[in-house]
């Protein structure tokens, strides 16, 4: 939608942005009258923290299976309140959104195989060190996926560019912008989504990891008229049509 960011209060005439604060009530008075001070702008991001620091206090004494609820809704709604367009500014694919993604698709997992006996608490030791890692804001490398939860990156990366390529479409539509080359790949990398989408995510992280480079590549070429990372994000697509899913 389009916003505009810097607010007046009718009341005291104090100033705020709506971009930073994600509040349309006055920060002194606490009034809802306020009128815009700038033109509108294209929006949907809003102010969003990734908080995991009482979940990562709570699995220093209880297992990790005991704090998935918690750890899921934080990330959950993280993502929920996260855009990709931040004052008629696109930004990138950024690595908090990805591991908040991961993270919430991951401890499901990871908890779906221990009560289903698929996972053996005893030998598990992979999968915990993958989600301690995304607990601590690291996005392990695609090689160190344990197989279990592959699937699981898979799926939420695939959800991840889905949601990016959206807000990247609607970019380009405000902004008038033919790029045919660039809507042409998106076009491709809907292909892709829809492949990984309908196997559940089960594909190998190498492949997972790409449509990430994708995405990215194509945010640089809209943000900064890149044709390197167009020409980039291109190879890699065909490299994706070679993958073994």
């Amino acid at each position: 939608m389009e916003i505009r960011g810097e607010r007046e209060c009718t009341g005291c005439g104090t100033r705020w942005s709506y971009y930073e604060t994600g509040e349309v009530a006055c920060p002194d008075c606490g009034s809802l009258k306020s009128v815009g001070r700038e033109e509108r702008e294209l929006h949907t991001d809003a102010p969003a923290e990734l908080d995991l620091t009482p979940v990562k206090r709570g699995v220093a004494d209880q297992p990790l299976t005991d704090v998935a609820s918690e750890v899921t809704e934080r990330c959950r709604e993280y993502v929920h309140d996260r855009g990709f367009i931040n004052g008629g500014e696109l930004r990138e694919l950024d690595e908090t959104y990805l591991i908040a993604s991961e993270l919430a698709s991951a401890i499901r997992a990871y908890e779906r195989s221990l009560s289903s006996g698929a996972l053996d608490p005893g030998t598990d030791d992979a999968e915990q060190l993958h989600l301690f890692a995304l607990l601590n804001e690291e996005r392990p490398p695609p090689a160190e996926v344990p197989a279990s939860l592959a699937p699981a990156r898979g799926l939420a990366y695939a959800k991840a560019v889905s949601t990016y390529r959206d807000d990247l479409r609607t970019f380009l539509d405000e902004e008038d912008a033919e790029r045919p080359s660039v809507r042409r790949a998106l076009g491709r990398l809907d292909d892709h989504l829809r492949r990984v989408e309908a196997l559940d995510g089960d594909v190998e992280p190498r492949t997972a990891e790409r449509l990430i480079e994708v995405a990215r590549d194509l945010g640089s070429t809209v943000r900064a008229d890149d044709e390197v990372a167009l020409a980039r994000a291109q190879e890699r697509l065909e490299s994706l049509g070679s993958d073994r899913l």
